[in-house]
């Protein structure tokens, strides 16, 4: 009888262990899982601050007249769009004067040297506008040489996310331009050789 109550202590100590050792690793995984969501709940807080900057920035950039468009990809008139290089690929304006440069790696018609071209010209000044959204619109055009276009700028509402619609005045061979926009000051660029 000693040996069944025995027993019956020992598997009732046992079970009360694995529960107790269940409910600690709940505990442990729940606190895991909580400390997880603050962590992503932190990043994107601090995401969108950065995000909240970059605008403001980019803004103000647009508003005085220094700016620059990186491209990370570009969709030509008939559809077809690549991603490029955001250091060659770019639309920029400073102190009155703008640039519009492509480059390919695979292109052997090359004015440029990096594969594409490079084209300069004055900026007319431009109306800055903006939606219920907070985007921002900004339409000028660049005249010079080589260019003579008409280009429409949209600023994403509170991030330096932008794109630009490059229409040429002369034919239908327009480009858009998809990347982010920076102060020129801040621009990681590398300017060609001026095709004109």
């Amino acid at each position: 009888m000693k040996n069944v109550f025995f027993i019956a202590t020992l598997l009732c100590l046992l079970g009360s262990e694995m529960v107790s050792a269940q409910s600690t690793r709940k505990e442990r995984e729940q606190a895991w899982r909580e400390a997880r969501a603050k962590r992503r709940a932190e990043a994107k807080a601090l995401e969108s601050i950065q995000d909240s900057i970059a605008f403001i920035k980019a803004v103000k950039a647009i508003e005085e007249g220094n700016w620059v468009l990186e491209a990370d990809n570009m969709t030509f008139r008939n559809g077809l769009t690549r991603f490029v290089s955001n250091n060659t690929n770019y639309v920029a304006v400073h102190n009155g004067e703008g640039t519009v440069q492509t480059a390919f790696n695979n292109f052997v018609y090359s004015p440029n040297g990096l594969g594409g071209i490079t084209v300069e010209g004055s900026t007319s000044a431009g109306k800055i506008g903006r939606d219920k959204e907070g985007n921002v619109y900004y339409n000028f055009s660049i005249s010079g040489a080589g260019i003579s276009a008409t280009l429409n700028l949209s600023l994403t509402g509170g991030t330096n996310e932008a794109s630009i619609y490059i229409c040429p005045n002369f034919n239908g061979n327009t480009l858009t331009m998809n990347g982010y926009l920076y102060p020129y000051e801040e621009a990681t660029i590398f300017e060609g050789t001026t095709s004109w």
